[in-house]
């Protein structure tokens, strides 16, 4: 992936407060200009600008952000540690975070298969739905890699996109740990609310009324723009996925003045069906517009554990992510995806929810 226009990497933000010094965030001057001059509470939507220990509501861990818009990274914790992972309270605060920041980092974690498993499963319930390698060191682990002999290769480099689309009930967390890490094998994350609310008037009212066909596995048809089944005041979202594969293409919210007899579902006018990439091509110019102002480059270390909120944010793998093992080493990512319940299938404002066409 090109950097994009106006992007701008500070290698000294690693020494500052504002951020971590593992992770390379992507800010504009303005932006990097706004937080130094604004640490501090914004009080126009309540959230707090890059302040380490910030958003730890419980005892188990310290935390500071990522980034001003989601993300925290957490200090303190060893995960192997069983009876914090049975501890329910442990559990509760990892789940509040995921609510408010999206995103959870744990550092330097020497995880089995099996453990991830566990923490996973406290979280939701495990659906494993992809290949299973045989060096997967589990039969709910998708291991993935640069290199075809120790894990599935190419993942993530279709496009910008959400786990799970491809059925009723989207994933709702995906962990990620990495045994072993690349050299430029980054992933990048966009802020899926933040996303919504930089589209004009223009675009929100006709992303508004559009839904993605999938055409795979359970060919759910899902809304564009759905509210978020856990964050506060009833928070808009997206659900989409710009590879090409994925998507058979979209339909558009019935029409006041239809008279052509086109068959309605939901609301929807299944008569007439939108070219996939006309849509995926538009989402992929918003977030690129974006990306260097709202977005994160996870620089990704060996013994990180990355847990977030697939519903709120989107991700793509970044071309390093392929490259040869001989020149920027083997990457290899374990990752579990979690599904929620019946209040996770896509919703929105209005009521209608995603549907299946019969």
């Amino acid at each position: 992936m090109k950097p994009m226009h106006g992007e701008f990497i500070f290698g000294f933000i690693t020494r500052s407060q504002a951020f971590p010094p593992t992770t390379v965030t992507l800010l504009t001057r303005r932006s990097f200009t706004k937080i130094l001059m604004n640490n501090k509470s914004n009080p126009s939507d309540g959230r707090t600008l890059a302040r380490p220990d910030d958003g730890a509501n419980g005892n188990f861990y310290t935390s500071h952000r990522l980034s001003p818009h989601f993300g925290i990274e957490a200090a303190g914790v060893d995960l192997n540690d069983a009876s914090l992972i049975d501890n329910s309270e442990f559990i509760s605060q990892m789940k509040r975070d995921l609510v408010r920041h999206r995103a959870i980092l744990f550092r330097s974690q020497n995880l089995s298969g099996q453990r991830q498993v566990e923490i996973s499963d406290r979280l939701g319930t495990i659906q494993s739905t992809f290949y299973k390698h045989p060096k997967s060191p589990h039969p709910d682990i998708f291991r993935v890699s640069n290199d075809e002999d120790e894990g599935c290769t190419r993942v993530g480099r279709s496009g910008w996109h959400l786990d799970g689309t491809f059925q009723e009930r989207p994933f709702m967390y995906q962990t990620m740990y990495f045994p072993s890490v690349a050299e430029g094998g980054d992933t990048y994350f966009v802020p899926l609310k933040e996303l919504y609310d930089s589209f004009s008037a223009r675009e929100k009212e006709y992303y508004n009324k559009l839904w993605m066909v999938t055409g795979r596995r359970e060919a759910p048809i899902h809304p564009l723009v759905y509210k978020h089944p856990f964050r506060p005041n009833d928070e808009e979202t997206l659900l989409f996925h710009c590879g090409r594969p994925f998507v058979n293409g979209w339909f558009c919210d019935e029409a006041h003045n239809m008279t052509d007899g086109g068959n309605v579902v939901n609301g929807v006018d299944t008569s007439k069906m939108i070219h996939p990439s006309v849509i995926q091509d538009q989402l992929t110019k918003n977030i690129e517009s974006e990306l260097s102002t709202i977005g994160i480059r996870m620089k990704w270390q060996r013994g990180d554990f990355f847990i977030t909120d697939n519903l709120g944010l989107a991700h793509y793998a970044s071309e390093g992510t392929q490259g040869c093992t001989e020149d920027v080493g083997l990457r290899i990512l374990h990752r579990t995806t979690v599904v929620g319940g019946e209040e996770t299938v896509p919703s929105k404002l209005d009521g209608r929810r995603s549907f299946m066409m019969g």
